[in-house]
């Protein structure tokens, strides 16, 4: 495996006292250029760069905040193009490697007639699955504020050992650790694996966002039941947030709790709607984690986190319909 070389990113995000590293899986989507079809229908296809902790990095650094991403990519054309779009989106990429011997992770995706997603991922296995842990930039994610993670990375050996040492490491510094688990289940050997391997890590982090059909998976119960939704608080927690999709969020600390409407706009897509929330939230966290302790502040980071998700839905894919500053301050300035 080849590292990135001079890839490394802007100065400026290396240097930032409040940088935010994403550690995970980068890939390439395939999604029917006609909508509505299932995969096997489809007559074509459009490719658009995916995966969870990329879209955070890029949504982080789109927002002014500053991001560096951890991960390996197949040494192959899409492999150097998702590299690339890091690059271009501001993302330090000192923390990437290339495999000469696995390909990219590609996954097909779409939305059927009925609403349902559809996937097939190509990933037998894939470049992000093989990164080791003496192969992690510590130094890197050591430079950290924030470390932000998902649990695709915890699938398979050996990403899963090296997700968990990038987790001690950050953890043994002092950096805020911050949870989206992203379910995808078709990726699972069992949605038993998926809900243990998802819990494993679950009180390692200082910061958890679930959406309303992951607290279902996870508790088997109703996520609008706020005894579901404390079973996944614990000891330690610093902020648990719900995303209700277009209702907005609901959100708990040790201290308070409650919930902050979303906004309502034309959906088209609604992939990364997640990620640019995360993304923002994180941005606002990185400069002030007084946030945590403070209702007002934390209010008002979730109203504008919602406006970007829901920008995000507004065009298709995921990195190129991340909202700037500017666009979601409009949105709030507007209202629901």
């Amino acid at each position: 495996m080849a590292p990135l070389g001079d890839g490394a990113a802007p100065a400026a995000a290396a240097a930032s006292p409040n940088l935010v590293v994403s550690f995970g899986e980068m890939l390439i989507d395939f999604v029917p250029d006609v909508a509505g079809l299932s995969l096997a229908e489809s007559g074509g296809f459009v490719k658009a760069p995916g995966g969870a902790p990329a879209n955070v990095a890029c949504a982080i650094s789109k927002l002014g905040g500053a991001s560096a991403f951890v991960g390996k990519f197949g040494d192959d054309e899409f492999g150097h193009m998702l590299v690339e779009i890091l690059k271009q989106n501001g993302v330090n990429a000192e923390g990437c490697l290339f495999d000469q011997h696995a390909r990219t992770a590609l996954a097909f995706v779409t939305l059927k007639r009925d609403g349902e997603r559809e996937f097939m991922f190509y990933r037998n296995p894939s470049a992000d699955m093989l990164l080791t842990e003496a192969e992690l930039n510590l130094d890197l994610i050591r430079r950290a504020k924030i470390f932000h993670y998902g649990s695709i990375s915890l699938i398979a050996e050996p990403c899963r050992s090296a997700h968990l040492a990038a987790m001690r490491a950050a953890k043994a510094a002092g950096i805020l650790c911050s949870y989206d688990p992203n379910v995808r289940l078709p990726l699972w050997p069992s949605e038993d694996a998926a809900r243990s391997g998802i819990l494993s890590i679950w009180k390692e982090a200082d910061f958890i966002k679930v959406s309303d059909d992951e607290v279902a998976f996870l508790t088997q119960g109703d996520p609008n039941d706020e005894k579901n939704v404390l079973s996944l608080w614990f000891d330690g927690l610093k902020l648990l947030i719900v995303t209700d999709g277009d209702k907005g969020c609901r959100y708990f600390t040790k201290d308070f709790k409650g919930s902050v409407s979303g906004f309502k706009v034309n959906t088209i897509d609604t992939t990364g709607a997640g990620d640019a929330f995360v993304g923002s939230l994180l941005v606002n966290v990185a400069k002030d984690d007084s946030i945590f302790h403070n209702e007002e502040k934390l209010r008002e980071a979730l109203k504008f986190s919602n406006a970007c998700g829901a920008i995000c839905t507004t065009k298709k894919g995921a990195i190129p319909a991340l909202p700037t500053v500017a666009a979601a301050a409009e949105l709030v300035a507007k209202g629901n």
